[in-house]
């Protein structure tokens, strides 16, 4: 469990496919990206100490 009750959410490296579509966040919270699914994660920020994108808000909730 992270921080306030979250669970902890799947880390989607840069450079591989995107399963979602939505807004992502890096996990360190530096910049969020705007994917489609079927496109590939872009690079982390310059910078950026995080290890990959989080999902924030799905595009297409289930």
């Amino acid at each position: 469990m992270s921080k306030k009750g979250q669970t902890r959410q799947q880390i989607h490296h840069p450079g591989t496919r995107v399963e979602r579509s939505g807004i992502y966040t890096c996990d360190a919270g530096c910049d969020h990206s705007t994917d489609v699914k079927g496109h590939v994660f872009p690079p982390l920020p310059k910078g950026c100490q995080a290890q990959g994108w989080v999902l924030l808000t799905a595009a297409h909730p289930e």
